[in-house]
């Protein structure tokens, strides 16, 4: 199935794809009032290895392919979450363990949310 994202999603997506990222979703927030960016992408890792992994691919693609940037990154040093920040795309790559802990998804729950396939 084929979603009308912006590049920088699908290369988003491509990325985690390589590094094996699993439960990814794709929230859509642009239809809400207060949201800090259009769409959140949020996937997990079994190791904080892979979330740097998958961090880097991501990062790798989106330069290479649409030639951006993120603004802003976190949590690179403990790599439980990595927060990569787009502007209009905000990705968290999640260990297993922090992603059912902060529980973004239920924060964000009034977006249109769209499960990617691992």
């Amino acid at each position: 199935m084929k979603h009308s994202f912006p590049p920088i999603i699908h290369e988003a997506l491509e990325g985690i794809s390589e590094m094996k990222g699993e439960k990814t979703v794709v929230i859509d927030l642009r239809h809400l009032e207060n949201s800090v960016c259009n769409y959140f992408i949020i996937t997990e890792a079994q190791s904080n290895t892979q979330v740097s992994a998958i961090s880097s691919a991501v990062e790798k693609r989106v330069k290479e392919q649409c030639d951006e940037k993120a603004w802003h990154t976190e949590g690179v040093e403990q790599s439980e979450w990595i927060l990569m920040d787009y502007v209009d795309t905000v990705i968290h790559v999640f260990d297993t363990n922090s992603r059912y802990f902060y529980d973004i998804e239920s924060l964000w729950k009034d977006g249109k949310t769209t499960k990617i396939k691992d």
